[in-house]
């Protein structure tokens, strides 16, 4: 044995002795990312410090030429790590982008893409970071006695999906910590469909959310021309152009509920009302009468629809329908709302308006509808009571303000 090299007992104090001094810098780290990361859902954060006994059969794999009299600690790239732990596939890419933005970037790694389908191991992605100058910590007298650091000491900040961070976890247990991985093929098999079900998982898991995504923004396309031309009818606003035509394809097939019910929304966002109308009449159709929170969907939707074919009678139906099914549906209480305002039935718009916001009293244009209700009917008190929820609540000065100027001349005060 070469008498110049460290006992391991020497490494192991010298090692230990910085575990406050590591963690210091791990935590301020970790505040970074927990202030700066933004992600489609919150990220979870694992960190850990490696173990002695991990990193020193490193070292002697590795840099065992280093091991010298001469006291210091071998820096290795993954004695620092954390974990960023996201739900979705589409939140990997976002979140090495924003680090990219935060750190000074040594090294990005992808684990596991060299592996064969048939092998082992889970792709995921290992940042390498220089540690800002502001995450180490003073060299006070707990760590003036430290040795020095040989080398760059970076963080290794690995990005995983909750599924591949199970993967990892339990892969860990049963190949890494053990002296011999599965040779039998069967359970090699096994495992390797274990691995496969886990990645056709997480891009079933993105696939959702796209899908929840395009849903998502046709159903606000689809919103913001109810409102706009509920505004038109009652005419309490100057009128506003028509909206443009939105050139969307939907990608989805027929078949599924949820393909029609995207397709339906689209071409009423396309101004095919009558197409959409007929896709939602078939979704009823389809649909059970035991299920009726999706009922109370699509009545919803195609009350709407038949709203911007001014054909407010079958509107107030479908609403009702949709009420009775889902009493909690607040907004289609101040949907139906609305329309019994367009028709001057204020009194009756006003209890639709505060049955909504029973159910959720959050609303800022349900509490300015309201209140342009109230106005109607000489209720000036209530009206610039709910006037100033709405404001509060957050709503632009620009939809308010007409309103809030005609209740100032009745009350003859000065703005």
């Amino acid at each position: 044995m070469n008498n110049n090299y460290l006992s391991k007992a020497t490494i192991r104090e010298n090692y230990e002795a910085y575990s406050e001094y590591f963690a210091k810098i791990l935590q301020n780290i970790l505040t970074i990312l927990q202030e700066k990361i933004s992600l489609s859902a919150q990220p979870t954060y694992k960190w850990r410090i490696k173990r002695f006994e991990s990193y020193y059969k490193k070292v002697l794999r590795k840099e065992a030429d280093k091991i010298t009299a001469v006291n210091s600690i071998i820096c290795l790239t993954d004695m620092l790590g954390i974990r960023l732990i996201c739900a979705f596939l589409e939140d990997i890419n976002l979140a090495i982008s924003q680090i990219k933005d935060i750190f000074e970037i040594r090294e990005v790694e992808i684990k596991g893409d060299e592996k064969k389908v048939s092998e082992f191991g889970y792709e995921s992605i290992h940042v390498l970071v220089k540690i800002p100058d502001e995450c180490l910590p003073e060299k006070d007298e707990r760590f003036e006695k430290l040795m020095p650091l040989e080398g760059e000491l970076v963080c290794e900040i690995q990005i995983r999906t909750i599924l591949q961070d199970a993967w990892a976890e339990v892969e860990h247990e049963l190949i890494y910590k053990t002296e011999f991985s599965p040779f039998d093929m069967p359970l090699r098999r096994k495992l390797a469909a274990i691995n496969a079900s886990l990645s056709l998982a997480d891009i079933t898991f993105q696939e959702i959310r796209d899908y929840q995504k395009k849903l998502q923004k046709e159903v606000e396309e689809r919103r913001h021309s109810f409102y706009s031309m509920a505004d038109n009818l009652l005419d309490e606003k100057p009128k506003s152009a028509a909206p443009e035509t939105i050139n969307r394809v939907s990608p989805f097939v027929q078949g599924t509920i949820d393909d029609m019910l995207l397709r339906a929304i689209h071409a009423h966002n396309e101004g095919n009302l009558e197409e959409a109308i007929n896709i939602y009449s078939k979704i009823l159709e389809a649909v059970p009468s035991s299920q009726k929170s999706i009922i109370s969907v699509i009545r919803k939707h195609r009350g709407m629809a038949y709203f911007s074919m001014n054909n407010f009678e079958s509107a107030l139906e479908d609403f009702d329908e949709s009420i009775e099914n889902d009493p909690k549906a607040f907004r289609t209480h101040y949907y139906k709302g609305i329309v019994l305002a367009i028709q001057k039935k204020y009194k009756e718009a006003i209890k639709c308006f505060t049955t909504s916001l029973e159910i959720n009293e959050f609303q800022a244009h349900t509490h300015f509808r309201r209140a342009l209700a109230y106005y109607e009917v000489n209720e000036y008190e209530n009206s610039m009571n709910d006037l100033d929820a709405a404001i509060k609540l957050g709503m632009k000065q620009d939809e308010y303000k007409f309103l809030q100027e005609k209740l100032v001349k009745k009350f003859g005060m000065n703005m």
